[in-house]
């Protein structure tokens, strides 16, 4: 077998091959029907930023298991990590007991999230639950029962964390009713904010604001410079708790472990999950200490903070803060500057957006509006040369793949890129395009 870390994207026939459509044939049988595939990708084995399936093709991914796996796959040292710890203890219930791996990867959030003031940590399964614990500690910090967050966020699908969401009728449809006194405004605008507050969302009785700093399933959304540290300014203003949402933009995504550190303010809490131990089932909210003041037993969960997902993110937290922080940076610039060239070459690329390797890039088609149906087809087409992308937003392209990517990598996804471009047959050929151009809103 072939060192797949080595490899570059191999496509042995047309997609999916035959033990993969067999698999698909029993997926269909017995899976929810709930679930968004993109498209049919049998997995059989990652390593790094590579891909395999069931019939031997393989991928470069570009999505990290949907910015999960920030130290690659299958990666040696959270591998190994997970190993020993597996031997010595995989569960014991962190709620009712005490175990090692759980304080120190406590200590490590507690230390190393933004802000002067000392911090405590309740550690999840998910970042839906990470979301949860939010709405619950605020609501119960504050004595305040309304919540604000944004129209294009995403929270989660759980009942709280999807009533703050505000991406897609279909996550909501047929769910009614949601939890109440949850109020939206326009990412991006303080003054929509201001707004809620002087009308039917009275700032004495608002618990939180909930805000992605980076907005993820919204379509990768820089916010302008002004905005995060606006709305720090409001909290502390009218005693507000400001929530932020680290779920997708944090654990190094954007070239600072925390994407907040982008605009220098520290959130009342953080809600973390995805990529905090590589692929392993975790979450966490890390909340000031004079915050997260809630008795025992106010809440729990029976396996958050389990001793083997602990020591995988014990691990992976080293090697993201040793190693990948900066090659994310210098992979992200040098992603960032072959989709604006591409964007230069074909008018279907709207405009390049993100931070670090959270890059998205919005399609257009003839008409110069959003097309999402055209960017579905060119991440399909991608797929079958070899190119693992997803979707966000109303028509971007979501660039989100392991921080270890190397610069050829780099250099093949855009390749690769490019012909999907072209096989789409959209595209009349060069011209000027807005991806060409840094946006307005990326902050300094």
């Amino acid at each position: 077998m072939a060192a797949l870390h080595r490899s570059e994207p191999r496509i042995l026939g047309p997609l999916p091959g035959p033990r993969a459509t067999r698999w698909l044939e029993r997926d269909r049988a017995v899976m929810s029907p709930s679930y968004t595939r993109t498209y049919p990708l049998v997995v059989r084995r990652g390593s790094g930023a590579m891909i395999e399936d069931v019939d031997g093709n393989r991928f470069l991914d570009f999505t990290a298991g949907i910015a999960v796996t920030n130290a690659g796959h299958s990666n040696r040292k959270v591998t190994a990590a997970i190993a020993r710890q597996s031997r010595r203890l995989v569960h014991m219930s962190g709620t009712d007991f005490y175990y090692v791996p759980q304080v120190l990867l406590a200590e490590r959030l507690a230390e190393r999230a933004p802000g002067d003031e000392a911090k405590r940590v309740f550690f999840t399964n998910s970042g839906a639950e990470a979301v949860e614990a939010a709405l619950k500690l605020a609501r119960r910090h504050t004595g305040r029962n309304r919540a604000m967050a944004f129209l294009g966020a995403f929270h989660g699908r759980t009942y709280g964390a999807l009533s703050l969401s505000g991406s897609k009728p279909l996550q909501r449809r047929g769910f009614a009713p949601l939890v109440p006194e949850i109020h939206h405004a326009r990412y991006g605008d303080l003054e929509s904010v201001r707004a809620l507050l002087r009308s039917v969302c009275p700032p004495e009785e608002l618990a939180a604001i909930f805000v992605e700093p980076i907005q993820g399933e919204g379509g990768y959304i820089v916010p302008p410079p002004d905005f995060l540290p606006g709305l720090r300014t409001l909290c502390d203003e009218h005693g507000i708790l400001l929530v932020l949402d680290e779920v997708q933009s944090g654990f190094g995504r954007t070239g600072t472990l925390f994407a907040s550190e982008h605009w220098g303010i520290a959130g009342d809490i953080i809600c973390l999950a995805k990529g905090i131990a590589n692929g392993l089932p975790l979450g966490a909210i890390v909340a000031r200490s004079s915050v997260m003041d809630w008795p025992s037993g106010s809440h729990a969960s029976t396996f958050g903070g389990n001793p083997v997902a602990c020591a995988a993110a014990l691990a992976s937290l080293s090697l993201i803060e040793d190693r990948y922080l900066a090659n994310c940076v210098e992979r992200g610039k040098q992603l960032r500057t072959g989709l604006e060239e591409l964007g230069r070459r074909h008018r279907l690329i709207r405009e390049v957006r993100g931070l670090g390797l959270m890059l998205g890039a919005e399609v257009q088609g003839s008409s110069g509006d959003p097309d999402p149906a055209l960017r579905d087809r060119i991440i399909d087409l991608a797929f079958r040369r070899g190119l693992l992308l997803l979707p966000c937003g109303q028509s971007t392209v979501r660039f989100c793949p392991p921080l270890c990517l190397t610069a050829r990598q780099v250099e093949i996804g855009l390749e690769l890129l490019e012909r999907a471009i072209e096989d789409s047959g959209a595209d009349g050929g060069t011209g000027p395009s807005a991806a060409a151009t840094e946006p307005a809103s990326r902050p300094a």
